[in-house]
């Protein structure tokens, strides 16, 4: 029985490869991190158990605007925070029982393979050059992601990819290697001193990995326009390809009194307070223990009521069986579209092995 995920089915054979957006380490890891982590975490955990060998990539992403700019602030090199901040949010992530990635590519390590993912492009006109930026042609992402050419400029701006650039060819485009002045952060390049276009590093970091395609990507919900939708336009254009990604996890942006959780917002709520406060299972299961796809309010009621969930859990683990099919119905359940609240409502009512299965599945022990 294969995995289904937002109503289609992704058979899959022996291997699975999965990919999954990781952080820009310039902060602490706040819940809205965790909960796509967490997610990505369940997903491979499923697999597993289902037999399949998966590889996971989980990258990090060292070269970004956001990151020199907090470095700047703070009187840092960026190089030393990403690493602090990479160290912290893995140690996070430990005691969250997210398992260790396969690989943790970072943008930094795959500079040459964005030159690369440039000449393939140019290659095959699907990208062009002005004053030492490579730009390729994205305009057709926003059709990918759903969005009329407004939205998805009011989108673009959003994430700095600069809608407005004289340069460009539409506004849409996007930079895969980009000019930068001397005071800057640059590599060598055919094109001069640059870096990275932040779309085109997790298209090169996954071409490297994994070739022209992936089982499973994983990612934030915010992502899917421009990051997602920009880089599998990029991997597709380069390889002819398609599709880059056989299926999408965009896990739903956890909020706080209705705005998304993010630092410009000011209302974090940081995973480490709540490690301090609370097992590590009662906040995993906060965070599965919904839809994956869709955004959801945090509160300290609904952490309060995941620790009861949980021990109720732990004293269903210890009935016996209440029928012979719950064991099963528990993997089935988290097989379609990985339904953690049908599987935790099973598991409650049959008790015995079929709550010990969804205990083990979920790493909630």
């Amino acid at each position: 029985m294969p995995l289904h995920l937002a109503g289609a089915a992704l058979p899959m054979v022996g291997r699975v490869r999965m990919y999954v957006c990781g952080i820009t380490p310039y902060d602490v890891t706040h819940l809205g991190h965790a909960a796509t982590y967490l997610w990505a975490d369940a997903a491979e955990r499923v697999l597993r158990w289902h037999g399949h060998t998966v590889t996971l990539a989980r990258n990090v992403t060292d070269v970004d605007e956001v990151l020199f700019a907090e470095a700047r602030r703070r009187g840092e090199q960026h190089a030393m925070l990403a690493t602090l901040q990479r160290a912290s949010f893995e140690a996070t992530m430990e005691r969250l029982r997210v398992r260790v990635p396969d690989h943790s590519p970072t943008a930094a390590q795959a500079v040459g393979h964005v030159v690369q993912l440039a000449f393939a492009l140019l290659a095959r006109d699907e990208a062009y050059l002005r004053d030492g930026t490579v730009y390729a042609r994205t305009s057709s992402a926003a059709r990918l992601a759903g969005l009329d050419e407004d939205e998805a400029a009011r989108r673009s701006a959003e994430f700095h990819d600069d809608p407005d650039d004289p340069q460009k060819d539409h506004p849409l485009d996007v930079p895969v290697w980009r000019e930068t002045s001397d005071d800057e952060v640059s590599w060598p390049s055919p094109w001069g001193d640059g870096r990275p276009g932040w779309h085109a590093e997790c298209a090169a970091m996954v071409l490297a990995l994994f070739g022209p395609s992936v089982d499973l990507h994983c990612g934030g919900a915010d992502l899917t326009y421009p990051h997602h939708a920009c880089e599998a336009t990029m991997a597709q254009a380069a390889t002819g390809v398609t599709p880059f990604a056989r299926a999408w996890l965009r896990a739903g942006v956890v909020r706080v009194n209705g705005a998304k959780m993010a630092k410009s917002s000011g209302n974090l709520i940081l995973v480490d307070d709540l490690l301090g406060n609370y097992p590590a299972a009662v906040v995993r299961l906060l965070c599965l223990n919904r839809p994956w796809a869709g955004p959801w309010d945090y509160s300290d009621d609904q952490l309060e009521a995941c620790a009861a969930i949980l021990d109720d859990l732990y004293t269903a683990a210890a009935r016996p069986d209440a029928s012979a099919s719950g064991s099963a119905a528990v993997p089935a359940a988290l097989l379609h579209d990985l339904d953690v609240p049908t599987a935790v409502n099973v598991a409650l009512e049959d008790g015995g092995q079929a709550a010990r299965t969804l205990i083990e599945i979920l790493a909630l022990s």
